[in-house]
């Protein structure tokens, strides 16, 4: 085997040792086999120390940092480890499919940009069903700040990029670090920036590759971060988004955060910034409502319902990866 890997595997991790252990079990199973997998544990942590130690295999690293910073953090802190040229992210509860690097590998060699970031479907597991995502993949010419945020139909999904999707090159990663201000959407506003320079393109495996489990059990800071940073993050980035895709992340994302609030002055300024700045469509404007009128649990009843009888279920048959290459706009 080379002694330099194919690709990094970079896992950021704290506080749930057997969660991280099925995902570099995962890792560490993966057909592409000359793979490092960097563990970086974002703070002081025995159990999970002791439980990855158990592991055993040579291509396994643990750092432990010496204080919490935050997942963005610890995953650039991977990421300047990082022997491979190409670098994959994957959360610690989140599971790989066997073949999800040499599909992404093979992939990124048909790319024709030079820093490709190569993302795939995934399997949305929860708590009542599973689903597939993205619905559909970006068409031509389609600006991919609107691939990633507007709404084709009432739910997410018809375009998404998680982080655990995501394949990179190792240079692009270093050039553009993960933002630990970000309290949310993570992968979204890294995308974003790395897609503002000219050599970068995303393109896609076909077939979902990464097993996405929402255990709504779980503390997930998506479901508490404050809606003012969500905002103040949004006007700060609305350069690197089409008035469309501006309006559609503030009347869905920003407002989901803020619609517990139940102020009809939130909720007016929240119009009024995407009126002011953006170019809401008819779709935003019934998203918006049924945010802040339709009880988050139920929304997510009805939503995981009505995908799961529309998406494909996780034992189809993977069909051939196929590089949906856009040009950034």
């Amino acid at each position: 085997m080379s002694s330099v890997p194919d690709v990094s595997v970079v896992i950021p991790t704290r506080g749930r040792p057997d969660l991280v252990t099925r995902a570099v079990r995962g890792a560490l199973a993966q057909t592409l086999e000359n793979i490092e997998v960097i563990v970086v544990v974002d703070g002081p942590d025995e159990a999970t120390r002791t439980m990855l130690a158990a592991i055993g295999d040579a291509r396994l690293q643990v750092v432990e940092l010496p204080e919490s910073g935050g997942a963005p953090n610890a995953r650039n802190v991977g990421v300047r480890m990082a022997r491979a040229p190409w670098t994959a992210m994957l959360d610690d509860d989140d599971e790989w499919l066997a073949h999800k690097l040499a599909v992404q590998v093979d992939v990124a060699g048909r790319a024709s940009a030079p820093l490709p970031i190569v993302a795939s479907r995934l399997v949305n597991r929860t708590p009542r069903g599973e689903f597939v995502i993205p619905r559909r993949l970006p068409a031509a010419d389609e600006p991919l700040s609107e691939y990633l945020s507007v709404r084709r139909g009432l739910f997410h999904g018809d375009g998404f990029i998680q982080t655990s999707t995501i394949m990179a090159p190792t240079e692009l990663l270093r050039r553009v670090p993960f933002d630990p201000s970000v309290p949310r959407m993570q992968e979204l506003d890294w995308t974003l920036r790395a897609l503002a320079h000219d050599d970068v393109d995303l393109v896609f495996a076909d077939e979902p590759l990464v097993i996405w489990h929402q255990d709504e059990d779980r503390p997930r800071i998506s479901l508490s971060s404050p809606w003012k940073a969500q905002l103040e993050w949004l006007r700060r980035s609305r350069p690197l988004l089409t008035p469309r895709a501006y309006a559609a992340v503030t009347m869905s994302v920003v407002s989901s955060m803020a619609a517990h609030t139940r102020s009809p002055r939130v909720f007016r300024t929240l119009l009024r910034e995407a009126r002011r700045h953006g170019r809401p469509g008819p779709l935003d404007y019934v998203t918006f409502l049924q945010v802040w009128l339709i009880p988050p649990q139920l929304r997510r009843s009805v939503r995981d319902l009505i995908l799961k009888r529309r998406g494909r279920p996780a034992t189809a048959r993977p069909r051939v990866a196929d590089g949906a290459g856009v040009s950034a706009t």
